[in-house]
């Protein structure tokens, strides 16, 4: 049953029933026309049909208002189906906000609206909104008592959420939804066949990514075959039995068995063409299955006529001699995606490199395409690691082109790729906040409170209110789909550029080489920016390369691991050392490195440059010897990042020392007392330091100083820091908007959380850089509670002679190495290394005082001169008296 045959029920009962044509029979009429004769340009008509309907300035019935949402997903079936993906989401979501805001009724909201809207928001990668539409429908299906078609629509929501969990990286929440459905549900066979399919592609997905030791793997082969048995006798499914086929098609392609890909590819095909109405899109995904196999098989002239194929279905007027398609005829969608890289990878194995970087290139606009189209944070972040792979092969053909040609462009083209993958959510989310007007700001602050509500609800477990989620879900919707209709008016954000120029130029002015990491699958790639100029240079990821690394940061899990084996620990840290192939100290005494993957979690200072037998740890040869040491994000930040210069700093100190309690810091009130000497501000103290009181004045200070509790989290739990009142989620300082000098995290693991390559990890100290925190301090591991106050101490003094933050990190650590009152194992790196400074490195601080200092030296010059040329006056004023009176 199509969306027609509904609203005609409802059409001919009201032309039975009512004389004239009202405002509602004007609005099924013309849906009624354009379902006869449908097409791109028809759509226009009913575009005219709404848009006079909202002017008319009488109130509107709820029968007219129904109309108006059956018309709303009418027209964005058809906007699907003529390959109009975003519009189609509009059209469904204002038909669900209409639906909702006016309590409407006696419509399949679900079947029409929620549950293509849903797949949509799958199909372009925006996953939790995806996942939040379709826990929204199994709501409303489960609380209903009178919803038809109940164990449907249940079965649908339970088979689309395995799909958005399995497109998310979510294998094993799929795997698991599945297995229980399979389990404890009453299905039909229609219903186990296919969700016996979506499980085996599951297993397939999940045997590419797991070593399976605890376990054997999953009979996957049997998965699709299960499938095949139910639904082989089910008639008019021609569809959903050549998916089996096809799945089995990929996992013998997969394991290079080609023969056998390429019989059940036909099996699928055959049963796929049976099939009536083919979506366009569900055939081009076909054809790039198609020339997946060809390419494995090195047919790649066959492949790459799949691929125009696709493209021809896909773009319309599409013409192009070249196998590439303009980039002004591409628009939001997946699988052309997928195919401009497919036909990238032809165009490297054909020797032709700069084309495989222009069709790599023409994927890289669709990403941009699809970052302002998807909304969530979590969504962003899965969109910007799907290109990792892609910026990593484009990086290595520009390395090759620079062997071969030697011109500096391919390496500039390269680190600007490079740059594009480094904390671009972070940085998009700081230039909308800067450019988001009052309303659009207050949306985003209620989106992440609605956000936060929802995780922390979801953390409870079993004993979570699910009642209370979804009401939460409902009205982030509604806030998500009106923020959207704000945020669709402004242009495009394309992604900045970085000046390599400008940043030559700005290493320069900070006496600075910049060592910035890509680590791709199977390559690091390292750029050394230094005397303006830069380089490139990779080290091959083997087997024992990450391991190694690995191996090293695990000698900061506890105390007692560096002091067991400090032979291992000075043997391991020259080792990575000598991998990483740091600069050696020439020029430049200080080092900015740009880390990347598991290299966020490295303390670099702490490295060993040069091996040796002692156990002392004071005598070590350590990196932090050579160079004084920063850490950034991304080039970008670092260029653009703006210290405030303040005449005289001022902090707010939160201590909640938790006295009394399991909790308790005892040597955080010394940490208290040792800054609050040195530093006019304000401290919050015990009872005092709550989360309401920090964010009241968070914006007043200069420096904003964190002495507490944290938590890195893990998979599940995202890493939190405590107040004394409360434990907050590092997404709930979004919303803080303050710019201070520095904030100071003095908390065991603040730059630890969950790990994205493109993006960095989850923690404490990314919740600030959002809130606008620019220069940061934070910790790597849990830190020890005497040493961070011996440390802060150190730190603090250093501030307060007018030392940069990122020389006083450095100088306070060798002091406290120099520290002849504080015993040898307490020297150990763990707990001196464990403090990184994130940030700029620019004496900006001091201009202040230089700036008094020169206003006073000119004081001092102009009265010299003054009372010199006075002096002069006066000797010359007595010698001619004297003159004078001699006359």
């Amino acid at each position: 049953m199509n969306l027609y045959n509904l609203y005609g029920l409802i059409f001919l009962f009201l032309t039975l029933n009512v004389s004239g044509q009202n405002q509602e029979d004007k609005i099924y009429n013309a849906v009624d026309r354009f379902v006869a004769h449908p097409s791109a340009k028809a759509l226009q008509n009913l575009n005219v049909t709404e848009a006079d309907f909202w002017k008319n300035p009488k109130p509107k019935t709820k029968d007219e208002l129904l109309a108006i949402v059956v018309l709303n997903c009418n027209k964005a079936y058809y906007e699907n189906q003529f390959g109009q993906t975003q519009n189609a989401i509009s059209s469904y979501e204002k038909a669900w906000k209409i639906y909702q805001k006016h309590k409407l009724s006696n419509y399949d909201i679900i079947e029409f609206c929620l549950k293509p809207l849903g797949n949509l928001y799958t199909v372009l990668g925006d996953y939790d909104s995806a996942e939040n539409t379709i826990k929204q429908y199994f709501f409303i299906v489960n609380t209903s008592k009178n919803y038809s078609d109940a164990q449907k629509q249940k079965f649908a929501a339970i088979l689309n959420l395995s799909n958005v969990y399995q497109s998310s990286g979510k294998i094993s929440l799929a795997i698991e939804l599945l297995e229980n459905t399979l389990k404890t549900e009453q299905l039909s066979n229609l219903q186990k066949g296919i969700l016996w399919n979506n499980l085996g592609n599951n297993y397939l997905l999940d045997s590419q990514k797991r070593v399976w030791i605890v376990k054997s793997p999953p009979d996957i082969e049997s998965a699709f075959k299960s499938s095949i048995k139910y639904l082989q006798n089910e008639k008019n499914q021609s569809e959903t039995l050549s998916n089996a086929y096809r799945n089995l098609a990929s996992m013998n392609r997969q394991w290079q068995q080609y023969e056998t890909a390429n019989s059940y590819l036909k099996k699928a095909e055959k049963l796929f063409l049976e099939t009536p109405d083919i979506q366009p899109r569900k055939m081009a995904k076909f054809y790039y299955e198609k020339a997946l196999l060809l390419f494995a098989e090195h047919k790649y002239d066959e492949c790459s006529k799949q691929i125009n194929s696709i493209f021809e279905i896909l773009i319309p007027n599409y013409k192009s001699k070249s196998n590439l398609p303009n980039e002004t005829e591409l628009y939001a969608e997946t699988v052309l995606i997928d195919a401009l890289d497919l036909q990238a990878e032809i165009f490297i194995r054909q020797n032709q490199p700069k084309k495989a970087l222009d069709a790599f290139h023409l994927s890289f606009h669709i990403e941009d395409i699809l970052m302002n189209v998807v909304f969530y944070e979590n969504s962003k972040i899965i969109s910007q690691l799907r290109s990792r792979n892609r910026t990593e092969k484009c990086i290595s053909i520009y390395d090759l082109l620079y062997q071969k040609e030697n011109d500096i462009k391919y390496l500039e083209k390269a680190f600007q790729l490079a740059e594009r993958s480094k904390s671009g959510i972070l940085q998009r989310y700081r230039s909308n906040i800067k450019n988001a007007s009052n309303k659009e700001k207050q949306l985003l602050q209620e989106l992440q409170n609605l956000n936060n509500a929802i995780l922390k609800e979801q953390q409870k477990g079993d004993s979570a209110n699910i009642l209370q989620i979804n009401r939460l879900i409902k009205k982030q919707n509604e806030l998500m789909i009106s923020l959207k209709k704000i945020q669709g008016k402004n242009p495009d954000y394309i992604p900045e550029n970085c000046n390599i120029k400008s940043l030559l130029s700005q290493l320069e002015n900070d006496k600075a080489v910049m060592v910035y990491y890509f680590m791709g699958s199977e390559i690091l790639y390292y750029f050394t920016l230094r005397n303006k100029q830069i380089n490139l240079n990779h080290i091959y990821i083997t087997d024992t390369a990450i391991p190694q690394i690995g191996a090293f940061i695990d000698y900061f899990n506890n105390s007692n691991t560096i002091l067991n084996n400090i032979s291992g620990y000075n043997k391991n840290g020259y080792g990575v050392y000598k991998m990483l192939k740091l600069p050696l100290n020439k020029v430049y005494k200080n080092l900015i490195i740009v880390p990347d993957g598991i290299l966020n979690f490295l303390p670099f200072e702490a490295l060993i440059t040069q091996e040796s037998t002692t156990t002392n740890f004071a005598k070590m040869h350590y990196l932090l010897n050579d160079f004084k040491i920063a850490y950034n994000t991304s080039a970008n930040i670092y260029l653009n990042s703006k210290p405030v210069s303040k005449s005289e700093k001022t902090v707010l100190g939160v201590f909640p020392v938790f006295e009394k309690t399991a909790f308790e810091l005892s040597y955080s009130k010394k940490e208290l007392e040792s800054i609050r000497n040195n530093f006019k501000g304000k401290y919050l103290e015990n009872s005092n330091a709550s989360f309401s009181n920090f964010k009241n004045n968070a914006s007043r200070y200069s420096v904003l100083h964190l002495s507490t509790h944290a938590s890195s989290g893990d998979i599940e739990t995202p890493a939190s820091i405590k107040f004394y009142d409360q434990e907050i989620l590092y997404s709930e300082l979004y919303n803080l908007h303050i710019n201070p000098d520095l904030v100071v995290l003095s908390a065991c693991e603040t730059g630890i959380g969950k790990l994205y390559k493109a993006e960095g990890a989850m923690s404490i100290a990314r919740g600030f850089q959002f809130a606008g925190a620019q220069n940061l301090l934070f910790s790597l591991w849990k830190v020890n509670d005497f040493t961070t106050s011996a440390f802060m101490s150190d730190f603090y003094k250093n501030v307060k002679n007018d030392v940069s933050y990122f020389e006083a990190n450095s100088n306070a650590k060798l002091e406290y190495l120099n520290d002849k009152s504080i015993p040898n194992a307490k020297k150990s790196p763990y707990y001196w290394s464990s403090f990184v400074y994130y940030g700029s490195i620019s004496a900006e601080e001091k201009s202040t005082n230089y700036i008094y200092y020169a206003i006073s030296l000119l004081i001092v010059i102009g009265l010299f001169l003054v009372f010199n040329h006075y002096r002069k006056w006066k000797i010359f004023t007595r010698f001619s008296k004297k003159r004078i009176t001699k006359k």
